[in-house]
């Protein structure tokens, strides 16, 4: 019905004029108006009375959002909402792999050409040519220190070793002495190990002496001035990403001027971008100067041997799967699985134990179902062991499982283990009595899975961090610039893993596609925003001439 106008519009014409009753038809008479009916019932009569009530009070304004909701209950009542249709989830947005796992088992096990994939997955990894090592060690004497540069390394265990290998290049860049780094101890990973528990403290010194000086305390001397007390020592709090000019520019004067200096804290306070002479401070430092210390290096060598032992049917080859799926993680990402009320519980608690109000602040907002279309969702153990399978490694295939205490875990690993039998861990590989000195020390315990990990065939990363970043690049540096890295486009497994009609056949290709694209993605060239402790080629590496690949083929 149009609104009446009393104007007419531009380009139309005037109303007409009424004709004339002379003119009309004798046989046409007009019709009378309506007859307005008056309520019948008491109900309408009192309804009647009360709206004639509140137009002559002009108060029908103040009632109307009352009888506005009135009569949507009214409606309401009268439908059925067992006939509302269900409601639209984005695809992507539900954790449905237990479903889909149900369809697809049967045609999964009775695929019977996965066997081989382990031997032939990186055929085609160095079409480019391959890379080899080649940081170059200073031969001549180092000139007079400029002074001391005190850094306090946080985080975890690679965390750390990022700050580590920046305090080199900053003090090699400064012609400064660099003090053993400290690690500060994180209510989060509660680990007190000192430097010299983790990696090889005289081997580092060794390595890096005609580069950068390093020494394990401060002279009394200098200490005296500051009451030897290293938190009156004038601290610099510094962006992250600084260049490497800013320390050129504002903390040299002060090394100069006070002889010592401390930077706390240090985690990625240096910008992956830096010139030559920084990015061959840091290759060296990452990839020849940092070994484990002993107890470390000696088990995770074990565990190694162990591993291609259990994997003889394989030729000693194994994958290693780094997975993120202890409780808070799960809780960090705020992703909901298929865990009903317990998960919720479980997951608000650990929440609130390690982030106190962090979620609950007033106003946030937190969509599960976004996160999980993005990619953001730790995968579970089952959504691993399906995309393995569908990737084409068989049940013959063993497996190193690098990961802290897997949330629920009886539960989520059935179905991985159901995959993969062969499948171990370093709590199945070492017995107790080999474990207990390093039980307790979280960053301890990373630094065997990271020695594991860096020797399998495959390396499987899940859900991004310190761990795969190092690993991708000391991958690269060990085998000729190819990181042998499995590394899903976790975007597209939303959607895969959502969809439980999809057959084997169709699933298992998707899954291929993906690891073409690992193995593709295996040599890469570092680009500016790159940092070299993942991408070592060109600033580590050189490419290798013919000549040096057959040598290192007949070597092999």
């Amino acid at each position: 019905m149009h609104a009446y106008n009393r104007l007419p519009s531009s380009g139309q014409s005037s109303p007409s004029a009424p004709s004339s009753p002379r003119s009309r038809s004798p046989h046409r008479r007009s019709k009378p108006p309506p007859r307005f009916v008056g309520p019948k019932t008491l109900p309408q009569h009192l309804a009647w009375h009360f709206l004639s009530f509140l137009l002559q009070r002009q108060t029908i304004f103040l009632f109307a959002p009352f009888i506005y909701i009135s009569g949507i209950l009214l409606y309401m009542d009268t439908v059925s909402f067992y006939n509302l249709p269900a409601p639209h989830y984005a695809p992507g947005s539900i954790y449905r792999s237990p479903q889909l796992y149900g369809n697809l088992r049967p045609e999964m096990e009775s695929d019977s050409s996965t066997a081989d994939a382990i031997s032939t997955i990186w055929k085609n990894s160095y079409k480019g040519g391959e890379w080899r090592p080649c940081i170059d060690k200073s031969s001549r004497g180092l000139p007079e220190s400029n002074g001391y540069i005190y850094i306090e390394a946080n985080g975890g265990l690679n965390q750390q070793r990022t700050s580590i290998c920046n305090a080199v290049a900053v003090a090699g860049y400064l012609n400064a002495t660099l003090i053993i780094p400290h690690f500060h101890f994180h209510s989060i990973w509660r680990d007190p190990s000192k430097f010299s528990d983790i990696y090889d403290e005289e081997f580092f010194v060794k390595t890096l002496k005609n580069d950068v000086r390093v020494v394990d305390k401060v002279p009394d001397l200098i200490m005296e001035r500051f009451d030897n007390n290293m938190t009156k020592v004038y601290n610099f709090r510094i962006k992250a990403w600084s260049s490497i000019y800013y320390y050129g520019d504002t903390v040299h004067p002060k090394l100069l001027e006070e002889k010592i200096v401390r930077i706390s804290p240090f985690a990625n306070r240096l910008s992956f971008d830096a010139p030559p002479a920084v990015q061959r401070l840091r290759c060296l430092a990452n990839y020849e100067a940092l070994r484990f210390s002993n107890p470390i290096l000696s088990l995770g060598q074990t565990l190694v041997a162990r591993m291609k032992d259990r994997s003889a049917n394989n030729s000693g080859k194994y994958i290693s799967v780094h997975l993120r799926f202890e409780e808070d993680m799960v809780a960090f990402s705020c992703c909901i699985y298929d865990g009903g009320g317990k998960e919720k519980i479980d997951m608000d608690a650990a929440r609130e134990r390690g982030w106190r109000g962090k979620f609950t602040k007033r106003g946030k907002v937190i969509h599960p179902g976004a996160i999980r279309i993005n990619g953001k969702c730790p995968l579970t153990p089952l959504e691993v062991g399906l995309m393995l399978r569908g990737m084409g490694f068989g049940k013959s295939t063993s497996i190193y499982l690098a990961s802290g205490k897997i949330y629920d875990s009886e539960r989520h690993m059935k179905s991985l283990l159901e995959m993969f039998p062969l499948l171990q861990t370093k709590e199945m590989l070492a017995s107790p009595e080999e474990l207990a000195p390093f039980q307790n020390y979280s960053s301890r315990m990373a630094a065997i899975d990271y020695t594991v990990c860096l020797h399998s065939e495959v390396f499987v990363t899940t859900q991004g961090g310190n761990f795969p970043h190092f690993l991708l690049g000391h991958r690269r540096f060990l085998y000729g610039g190819h990181s042998k890295t499995i590394r899903p486009d976790k975007r597209k497994l939303a959607l895969l893993f959502d969809n439980t009609n999809i057959g084997w056949k169709s699933f298992k290709r998707q899954m291929l596609n993906i690891r073409a694209h690992s193995d593709s993605k295996g040599i890469e060239i570092k680009r500016p925003s790159d940092s070299v402790y993942s991408v070592p080629c060109p600033d580590c590496m050189c490419r290798s001439n013919k000549t040096d690949v057959s040598k290192s083929s007949s070597a092999a």
